[in-house]
């Protein structure tokens, strides 16, 4: 069994509290030992010791709103043109630069294609290719011109969604999935601004299908999440024990008491980082400029968003940053900047932020007591920082940063051979 021990660092836990100087043990694939007071541990003969350097050791960060095979395309239908065999390899390729960006775990808020999510999950669990820790979802089950249909009347194209018509439908598909493997079956109840004919306001299932998708997720030990920018796609999706709501972005004051109701059951991720990429122009290079139409909405949207996640994390609510990386203009890669929007948007601390990228993170890959926390007992999924997170979380986006990461107690990057890990002074 290994024994690595990482010496001189900085430890931030994730708890919460300060960064402490101190010592971490790992043996096999787990946290044994942590010092602290800036005391060494001592190592067995045959133990790997890291010198940090003073650098900072915390957890693994936790993606809560993950599309790997969303392949930064512009254009929704782009993705069914992908073929799957191209597909799968470029859903590997963006799984390995999740963890090269320090994402040691993710949960998946939609596959592009009903097994691809499986298929890589699978393919990371046997260590055929590297990745993050991974809870893998199906398509987004919509309806007939909802968020996802991509289809015309005259010709048949098709993108991240399968659509599906009344419970019985909803219903059958979601076996469906359920069979293929998926952790994690995701629906469509409420439109996007980016849907013409299905606006974000808009609530497009009905109480029946969404009942339906929640019987399945129920009777088969799934999770159910859900695309629930409407008030009442919120409250729907609460109503019939939907466990993720991504965005709950025009949730009004009845939406967020029931959102506070259930607030030890339910996950929010607002995904503010498509929201705030297409406000400020981000686009511009495929035509969604500021003045677009769409990026005026997600402007407005944005502003509603920030007063209604400030008001569920003060009731107590989880709010897990994750921000619907994937497009051409909030690629992904980038989102570690979700922790920069919990700070400057939503006036988080950097370790509160860092807290809801971790520990929260945990919870919701259904692995609390045992991820998410540099912690004795903990799954050793641990990343050491060149710089202080705890004051500037934006060094937590630069890779170069990252001088290792560990998952499950193996080095996906390791510190140079012979080298202490380099440390910079505080900016």
């Amino acid at each position: 069994m290994t024994h690595i021990v990482f010496q001189n660092v900085r430890v931030l836990d994730a708890t919460g509290a300060a960064p402490f100087a101190g010592a971490v043990r790992v043996v096999g694939n787990r946290i044994k030992e942590i010092a602290r007071d800036g005391k060494a541990l001592s190592a067995p003969a045959e133990a790997e010791v890291i010198d940090g350097g003073g650098a900072t050791l915390m957890p693994g960060l936790i993606e809560a709103h993950a599309h790997i095979s969303f392949c930064n395309v512009a254009a929704l239908e782009a993705l069914g043109d992908l073929p799957p065999e191209e597909h799968t390899l470029a859903s590997m390729k963006h799984a390995r630069q999740m963890l090269d960006q320090g994402f040691t775990a993710l949960f998946s808020a939609a596959a592009a294609k009903p097994r691809l999510d499986v298929v890589i999950r699978n393919a990371i669990e046997a260590g055929e290719i590297p990745g993050p820790r991974m809870r893998a979802a199906s398509p987004e089950l919509t309806v007939t011109g909802g968020l996802g249909d991509v289809r015309r009347s005259h010709i048949e194209r098709s993108t991240f969604a399968i659509c599906c018509d009344g419970a019985d439908e909803f219903r059958r598909t979601a076996r469906e999935m359920c069979r293929e493997g998926v952790d994690t079956l995701k629906i469509n109840p409420s439109g996007d601004e980016f849907v013409p004919f299905a606006r974000a306001h808009l609530t497009v299932m009905n109480e029946s299908e969404v009942a339906a998708v929640a019987e399945v997720a129920r009777s088969r030990g799934k999770m159910l999440a859900a695309h629930a920018r409407s008030a009442e796609s919120v409250k729907m999706c609460l109503r019939n024990g939907v466990d993720v709501l991504y965005h709950c972005t025009l949730s009004d004051e009845e939406a967020l008491d029931m959102l506070e109701a259930k607030k030890e059951s339910i996950f929010v991720a607002p995904a503010m980082g498509i929201m705030y990429a297409t406000a400020n122009g981000e686009g511009a290079d495929w035509g969604l400029t500021k003045d677009h139409p769409v990026a005026i909405y997600f402007a407005r949207e944005l502003e509603r968003c920030v007063e209604n996640m400030k008001s569920l994390i003060k009731r107590g609510v989880r709010v897990l940053p994750g921000g619907d990386y994937g497009f051409a203009w909030n690629p992904i890669g980038r989102n570690a900047r979700d922790l920069e929007h919990f700070v400057k948007l939503l006036g988080l601390s950097p370790l509160q932020a860092i807290h809801a990228c971790t520990k929260l993170g945990g919870e919701i890959m259904q692995m609390g007591g045992e991820l998410g926390l540099v912690k004795e007992g903990y799954l050793a999924d641990l990343i050491l920082v060149d710089g202080d997170p705890a004051t500037d979380v934006t060094i937590l986006q630069d890779k170069n940063r990252l001088t290792a990461i560990m998952k499950d107690g193996g080095f996906h990057k390791r510190p140079e051979a012979g080298r202490k890990a380099a440390v910079r002074a505080a900016e």
